[in-house]
Formats: C-alpha cells, structure tokens, sequence
C-alpha cells in the first residue's frame, strides 16, 4: 500500500451533500482517501480544487 497527493477539480452543486458525494466518487477513483479538503473555489468556472491523501 502506498498514499499519494492528488488534486481534482470539482464542478459545485446546488447541494453541499451533492457536493460531498461527488468528491468522493472522483477521490474513490483514484484510490482509498485518506483525508481530503477544499481548498479553493472558483467562482468564475463554478469549481473547486480538493487536495487529498489517497491509498492504492
């Protein structure tokens, strides 16, 4: 097992538990998070930028 930092943009949604439940899916498809965080948005481009830990 070894743990990698990723980044991902993310497009914002209406529903913060929607929101939630898409960085999960696009953080599962790299691997097993450890921990994430947003760490900036876009407005302009209605994106967030999460950083995380993941497992593989």
């Amino acid at each position: 097992m070894t743990t990698h930092f990723i980044t991902a943009e993310i497009d914002l949604q209406e529903n913060p538990l929607k929101l939630k439940q898409e960085i999960e899916t696009k953080l599962n498809q790299e691997g097993k998070p450890l921990r994430w965080a947003i760490t900036s948005v876009d407005e302009t481009k209605k994106q967030a930028k999460v950083e995380a830990i993941v497992t593989k």
